[in-house]
């Protein structure tokens, strides 16, 4: 494949003019009482595909996760086009890197997601009755639990909203075939249609990111962006309302208890232009066995995308157990600490595209990990899948929460 440089622009925002839109260096977001670890992550090298990007007969975009099969040696990566240009999939690839920098990115295969039938999707434009059409975020590879299903994993479905449908968790085999659905905690939930201007998910922001713990005993779920009922979206020189984080057994594949994780602020003096701003959570990433990586992404028009990554807490003691909370109030929890470590603005990249997925790859052979991040284009032709790579200095990161 071709490395191709392109602009980023957000797809919230085709409407308006390119030129305002351009990524600019200025970061999209104001940090809100995270401290500062020193730099521990520098950017090993980057890799850009253009949006028009072919594989076996799809349209390569919207890449939205990516997670790494040891056992493979394959790195898996949803998509979250809704069937818009072709059926729901993901995509199977090899990654190579060095001490020397990322040197390719070689898609394997093309997998179709197949709904509870076990057949492909219908697209949004045509939906089938009675089913949600996905729109596919997160995707984590579950451990083999002696199921007599082989290796399975889990998806995450931002949901149907216009249609009635709210988020999804799908467990499925790698072959994309439909296994169950799991539960969601009732606040995640959409809510019925008289009350879904005050309570529940708002559309496009419910489950963004997931990650299994070191042990594979827990895995967690995030939302992107704030319930209704606990309170608004970040705005200008405002931090947004707590975002919430589930943990869930494995072993039951119910929900456990709950972090809540407040996301950093957008620029101030957006003036109109702060309506089309966001900042949530992309992604979250375990880094050993009681903390988490969180990856914040942010988009404001005239300054671009901006993505950093935090380190937090997930011991019982680091926040507020929220899960039995309907609604969230400065005054009945206490959030997760964060802790920055990189600032991408600050990562020496040509650019920051639409950053989402988030996964660790095969340690260098002195020992230094590696993290990987994908971006999705949105289908966009100002915007590029983005894959970079990350080195974590010797040392490790430090221990700061």
């Amino acid at each position: 494949m071709n490395n191709v440089r392109r602009p980023g622009l957000c797809r919230l925002l085709w409407s308006l003019p390119a030129l305002l839109l351009a990524a600019c260096a200025a970061p999209p977001a104001d940090r809100t009482g995270g401290k500062a670890l020193d730099a521990c992550l520098q950017t090993l090298g980057e890799i850009r595909w253009p949006h028009d990007t072919q594989y076996a007969g799809t349209t390569v975009g919207g890449l939205s996760s990516i997670d790494y099969d040891a056992r493979s040696g394959l790195y898996y990566l949803a998509s979250d086009d809704r069937s818009s240009f072709d059926p729901a999939r993901l995509y199977t690839a090899r990654i190579r890197y060095d001490a020397s920098g990322l040197l390719e990115v070689v898609l394997q295969d093309r997998i179709w997601l197949l709904n509870a039938r076990q057949q492909r999707f219908a697209g949004i434009r045509a939906p089938e009755p009675g089913t949600a059409v996905p729109d596919p975020e997160a995707l984590r590879l579950l451990p083999n639990l002696s199921n007599g299903q082989g290796q399975t994993m889990l998806w995450s479905s931002e949901g149907d909203f216009r249609r009635g449908f709210g988020p999804q968790l799908v467990e499925a085999a790698t072959d994309g075939r439909w296994l169950r659905e799991w539960p969601l905690p009732p606040q995640l939930a959409l809510p019925a249609p008289a009350d879904r201007s005050t309570q529940g998910p708002r559309s496009n922001f419910t489950l963004e990111g997931m990650s299994l713990s070191a042990d594979g005993k827990i895995l967690w779920l995030s939302m992107e962006g704030a319930l209704r009922q606990d309170g608004p979206m970040p705005g200008p020189g405002r931090a947004g309302a707590p975002v919430r984080i589930t943990a869930y057994d494995m072993a039951t594949r119910q929900p456990l208890r709950q972090l809540a994780y407040v996301p950093d602020a957008l620029p101030e003096h957006l003036g109109l232009l702060s309506r089309h701003a966001v900042n949530g959570v992309s992604d979250i990433l375990a880094d050993g066995p009681d903390h988490m990586l969180v990856l914040e992404r942010s988009y404001a028009p005239a300054r671009g995308f901006g993505a950093r990554i935090y380190r937090i807490r997930t011991d019982r003691a680091a926040g507020t157990d929220t899960l039995p909370l309907q609604q969230l109030t400065p005054d009945n929890h206490r959030p997760v600490d964060k802790a920055l470590l990189l600032d991408l603005s600050q990562a020496g990249l040509r650019s920051v595209d639409n950053l989402e997925g988030m996964s660790w790859g095969p340690p260098l052979p002195d020992g230094r990990r590696v993290l990987l991040l994908v971006s999705d284009n949105n289908f966009n032709p100002a915007e590029v899948t983005q894959f970079v790579a990350l080195l974590e200095r010797a040392g490790g990161c430090g221990r700061g929460l």
